[in-house]
């Protein structure tokens, strides 16, 4: 184990650290929180601690020591995730909607830009000159509608096994969630990535996300509603987890 860097800030303030275990670089920020939390973040599977600044350095060391076997083991998951190689936009590329693979076709045309699918390929209409971003976002915005017509249809149907209500509910790329859920606002995010997985993954989404309106931790009464009302639950939730979120991070 060694230190790569120390920073130091003022007394109360936050500080940054940097330290490696068994070759593993950890990021360690201690901060005014009441607890340490250790996660893992994707693409590259980056260690990051936070504790509160009360807690000296010997300790934190030791508990990253501590949880050394449980690192390499979600490191190690994590890297070896299906993931899409980046994407250039052009004719000719595999692209993704609802688990299903088609081929692209570029349209240039004086129109205005839009999306449609046929049976093996997706149809993307632009105007000529646009840039690889343009093109990104033309497509993006087009898989934001599809899930915004998707995500009530489950809502609607899920709210009423459960007798919850959602309040509200938005589209966003997330790096490290499928989706979450403010149970206070009773609010839902969903991933925009969800719009190239299969529905079964979709659809397990928003009844996690929904669930949690029922039981905010992800416990044994979480689990026990999960196995009432999506019974291949963690068949869904296993493949969905094949793959990293962002996936052209």
């Amino acid at each position: 184990m060694k230190w790569l860097n120390f920073l130091k800030s003022p007394k109360g303030k936050t500080t940054v650290h940097q330290i490696e275990i068994d070759s593993i670089p950890i990021e360690i920020t201690r901060k005014k929180i009441k607890n340490i939390h250790l996660r893992i973040y994707p693409p590259l599977a980056t260690v990051k601690i936070s504790a509160p600044l009360k807690m000296d350095m010997e300790a934190i060391k030791s508990f990253a020591v501590s949880k050394l076997d449980w690192i390499k083991q979600h490191r190690t998951r994590m890297l070896s995730k299906e993931r899409e190689s980046p994407r250039e936009f052009i004719s000719g590329e595999n692209h993704y909607f609802l688990g299903k693979t088609y081929v692209l076709e570029i349209i240039e045309s004086e129109g205005n830009p839009k999306v449609s699918i046929t049976e093996d390929k997706l149809l993307l209409q632009v105007k000529p000159g646009m840039t690889k971003e343009q093109k990104e976002n033309i497509l993006e915005n087009w898989y934001r509608k599809q899930l915004k017509i998707l995500v009530p249809q489950y809502f609607a149907k899920w709210e009423e096994v459960m007798n919850v209500k959602v309040n509200e509910f938005g589209i966003k790329k997330m790096k490290t969630k499928w989706g979450t859920c403010n149970v206070v606002k009773k609010r839902i995010w969903v991933n925009l990535e969800l719009a190239k997985k299969p529905l079964e993954s979709l659809e397990y989404l928003v009844v996690h996300e929904m669930v949690h309106l029922l039981e905010r931790s992800h416990n044994h009464r979480f689990v026990a509603f999960m196995d009432k009302f999506l019974p291949d639950w963690r068949l869904r939730k296993a493949e969905l987890n094949r793959f990293s979120i962002r996936q052209d991070d």
